[in-house]
């Protein structure tokens, strides 16, 4: 599978918002119907034929999209979100609500955070205002697993943050989530 420049590609795209449970790969919020989707190449810098290739693409929301390609090259060398490490390096700070470098002296990692932004302050912000909203829901559940197991159910496209909320509350919702429906 591979994009095509100038050309169709909706079946990529299709692909690709399935593989990401129709998430953005970079906010993890909800890719809406009226949400521009950019296909993103993760590394723009390299030659036409490895930029193009499957393994470099991500679904997106345009806007990170954009923030990310103006600033690649000042943020080299970076760490691929396709790293076999990458969950060991990348952690979520429970304080501040956002993601940084386990390691403080991984430059990859931290400038990967920098990157796609995800020390973002008002995406921090907005993480911190999604979970206490979520604490408050959760007291009207039996437990957390319930309370997410019914928004996956009956309102998926309002859930975001996933990985910060497995942190917070504990569970497994990537898992929880099906594979979005045609």
């Amino acid at each position: 599978m591979r994009y095509v420049k100038d050309g169709d590609n909706s079946n990529l795209r299709d692909i690709l918002f399935n593989e990401q449970k129709g998430f953005c790969s970079y906010t993890e919020t909800y890719l809406g119907r009226t949400d521009q989707k950019d296909i993103d190449h993760f590394n723009p810098s390299q030659d036409f034929r490895e930029r193009n290739n499957y393994p470099n693409l991500f679904l997106c929301k345009s806007q990170w999209n954009k923030e990310k390609s103006n600033k690649w090259k000042q943020f080299q060398p970076v760490l691929s979100p396709l790293n076999d490490d990458f969950n060991d390096r990348i952690s979520y700070n429970k304080d501040l609500k956002l993601f940084e470098a386990t390691d403080e002296n991984d430059i990859d990692a931290k400038n990967l955070v920098k990157l796609l932004k995800l020390d973002d302050y008002d995406l921090s912000i907005e993480r911190k205002r999604y979970i206490e909203l979520c604490n408050e829901l959760i007291k009207h559940y039996e437990n957390p697993t319930v309370y997410f197991q019914k928004v996956v159910q009956n309102n998926v496209n309002e859930l975001k943050f996933i990985r910060s909320l497995e942190v917070e509350f504990g569970i497994d919702i990537w898992n929880m989530i099906p594979q979005p429906q045609k």
